[in-house]
Formats: structure tokens, sequence, C-alpha cells
């Protein structure tokens, strides 16, 4: 199956009249708002692109937990050390639920998580760049999971009824997350003014990864129109952009931040912020695996694998005894 999933290619937007009966009743059947289940038919090419898209998500909440773990033994209380502690827990729960709800499609989490281990797989470019100081882990929670939250209310709703429903919890927790990070940065910008500058500091250099995390723009993305076809997605990645943009902006004013992009200004005639050029030539260097801290990423999840390869058999030997009993 997983071969299967792997060479079989997402082809362009059909109309019901291209389609073959199957595909025509599958394709309804979304269109009237009708969830997929597991066992239910499914185009081999939906189930690739959600295949794809669920474990990438799965790989980015467990690779997500490095940058802020860097820090839980430097944070500067007890108490801000207690919820870094449950924010970094929270993404590893994350990754579990996502890579239960890959296992749904007929892929083995094993293969899956084998895949990242060998850079195959990828996960979220946002998650290539170092955490540099304690105020980097206010800008992840506000913008990063501020960001993330935007790109996932909308998987609530989506078509593939395991995947939408690990993202209810996903996103009450990420809420959370969002809001630790806000209150990090409201500290650090009521503080010293060393303080506040490290604040402006880490906003100035997560702010333009946060919006390409998004995905790239429309008119470059391959896979989107027909993500949003099949209700996978329900708003496209520019769209995505532009709410993030436009919730976050007021928070910047409201910190005495400066705008992180000189462009960044309110359009009263479309009731939108407009912004500056994205370095998409950044963002596609990153995904291609160049990003500067991509080597150390996958560097520490292959010795966290290689080290748990003991308690993974010690597991498998206890689940056949218990089999063995129970028969």
């Amino acid at each position: 199956m997983y071969a299967q999933l792997v060479e079989t290619g997402t082809k362009a937007v059909k109309t019901l009249d291209q389609m073959e009966p199957q595909e025509r009743a599958f394709q309804e059947r979304l269109d009237a708002g009708i969830k997929v289940e597991p066992k239910d038919w499914m185009p081999m090419a939906y189930r690739k692109t959600l295949v794809r898209q669920i474990s990438q998500h799965a790989h980015s909440e467990y690779v997500g937990m490095l940058p802020e773990g860097n820090w839980i033994t430097r944070a500067p209380t007890l108490k801000r050390k207690a919820i870094l502690m449950a924010k970094v827990q929270d993404e590893a729960g994350h990754a579990l639920y996502l890579y239960s709800a890959v296992e749904t499609l007929g892929v083995t989490r094993d293969q899956t998580y084998l895949d990242l281990l060998s850079g195959k797989a990828k996960y979220s470019s946002i998650f290539n760049y170092p955490t540099l100081t304690w105020a980097d882990m206010g800008a992840i929670g506000w913008l990063v999971d501020g960001s993330a939250i935007v790109n996932q209310i909308p998987l609530c709703r989506c078509s593939y009824g395991p995947y939408a429903r690990a993202m209810v919890r996903v996103c009450k927790e990420e809420s959370f997350h969002q809001r630790q990070g806000f209150d990090i940065m409201v500290a650090l910008c009521r503080g010293t003014p060393a303080q506040k500058a490290m604040a402006q500091d880490a906003m100035n250099r997560w702010w333009w990864p946060s919006i390409a995390m998004h995905g790239p723009a429309d008119d470059a993305s391959a896979n989107s129109a027909q993500s949003m076809a099949w209700k996978i997605k329900t708003l496209s990645n520019d769209a995505l952009r532009q709410k993030f943009i436009d919730q976050t902006v007021p928070q910047i004013e409201f910190l005495g931040l400066e705008l992180p992009d000189p462009e960044l200004k309110w359009n009263e005639a479309t009731g939108h912020y407009d912004y500056g050029q994205i370095d998409w030539d950044e963002f596609y260097n990153v995904i291609k695996g160049n990003g500067p801290c991509n080597e150390e990423r996958l560097a520490a999840r292959n010795k966290a694998w290689d080290e748990g390869a003991w308690f993974r058999e010690a597991m498998s030997v206890h689940a056949e005894k218990h089999q063995q009993k129970a028969a």
C-alpha cells in the first residue's frame, strides 16, 4: 500500500463530467459535506494527499518540540519552566494523534517515521530556524503557533473524519500555546529596554518564516486547488496568510513593537494589510533540506530512534507474551 501511495501522482482537478462513476459519487459525497471514514472507498490520489499532509503535520509537531526543548533548562523562572515543559509535552501529544490518524490510511507509523529520519519526508519549514534567546519562546508561541492555528482551525472541517477529529483537540491546545507566547512578549515589552529590544529582535527573525509557513503563493502551489476540491483544505494559502497578518498586526501595535516589514500597511480599498515580498528562494531552499538547523533536527530525532530501540523491542516481546497468554 505505501509503495503505491508514493508512486501515484496527484492529477489535475477534474470536473464531475470527467470522473468515473465511483469517483463522481465520492466527490458528490464530499460536496454534500459527508465525512470520509477509513473503510470508505476513496481515490488513490486523495489517500496519497492525506498521507503526505498528515504525516508532514505529525513530523512537524514532533520536530517542533526541539527548538523549545532547547530552553527548558534555561527558562527564567520555575513557573515559565513548568509552562514550557507542558507545551513541549503537548506537541508530543499532537504528533501522536496525527501519526495515529495517518495509520488509518493504510500506512504504518514506523514507515512514515523512517521517511522523516531519512530526510525523504518533510516537516514544516519554520522548525529549521534556531532559538537564540528566551524571547524566541515568546515569538514561537505567539507567531508560529498563531500562524498554525489559522492553518489548522479550517482542518477541523476537513473531509477526512479521523484528521478532522484529531484537529479539534490540537487547536484547543494550540490556542493556549499562542496565549503563552503572547504573555512572554507582553512581559518583555513591559520590562527593561534591553528586554523589549530582545522581543523586537525575536519578532523580526520569526515574522517572515511565520508567514511563509502557510505555503507557496496560490499561483505556485501544485496541490492547493485539488486539496480544496476534495475539501481537505477550505481556504487557499494566500487567504490563510492574509488572515494571519490581519489579526497579528494590531497585536504588534499593542506590544509597542516596530513592524517587521516596511511595506506592511493598512489598505482601505481592500480592507486588509498589504505586505512585502516573501523570500521564496529561502523558503524553497529550506524545504529542500538546506535549512540552518535541518541536520541538527534530523540528527536529534535519529539519536532518539536509535536509543529507543531497546524499549521498542521490550514492548514487542511483552505484547507477544500477552497475546500468547490471552490465547
